[in-house]
């Protein structure tokens, strides 16, 4: 089994970091819904898995975004040269074609920026839970404003997340040395 190396960039990107964010962040909402329904602890500090926990969903979401904008995204939107294989630079080819134009006019012009939310409100959503968990029981707005910002996250992800799926899809990031993953059993 091989992929180039911006494939496989690709694939850390959004399998492993985009992967493991939207799903903690799906468990990080059930816990905070849990913690909500239920009667306000009186505990302080979050407990260390708590803690170690959001640690790791906001240091994936940010792994996530800050790989996608500044180490794919710049090998997405490349100027081809005169001539050259399209395939290799996936914006120019979108962009190339009025019937997939809209994958990049539409659907990256839109997940560039929208990626960006989700880390921006999982970082404020981890910070309330692991340092302020007095007003997290005592208030309930603050309950629930947190559970929106957590809820905006995951949305925000998923909409990326799907985006940059169908797009890579359609132009795949592809280039650099070949990588060998598994020897092909002959």
């Amino acid at each position: 089994m091989e992929v180039t190396q911006r494939e496989l960039v690709t694939m850390v990107h959004g399998m492993l970091f985009g992967g493991y964010f939207l799903m903690a962040l799906f468990g990080a909402l059930v816990l905070l819904l849990e913690r909500n329904s239920s009667n306000a602890s009186s505990t302080q500090t979050a407990p260390r898995w708590q803690t170690l926990y959001c640690f790791l969903l906001t240091a994936a979401g940010w792994a996530a975004v800050l790989s996608g904008a500044f180490i794919i995204y710049p090998w997405y939107r490349a100027v081809a040269p005169a001539g050259a294989d399209l395939a290799l630079y996936p914006k120019i080819l979108l962009t190339a074609h009025p019937y997939t134009a809209g994958w990049h006019n539409f659907g990256m012009e839109w997940k560039e920026h929208v990626a960006w939310i989700a880390p921006m409100s999982s970082t404020m959503v981890a910070w309330v839970v692991m340092k302020h968990r007095a007003a997290w029981n005592a208030h309930r707005i603050v309950r629930i404003t947190v559970l929106g910002f957590a809820a905006t996250a995951f949305l925000a992800a998923m909409i990326a997340g799907g985006w940059g799926v169908m797009i890579n899809k359609k132009a795949p990031v592809e280039g650099g040395r070949s990588v060998q993953l598994m020897e092909s059993a002959r």
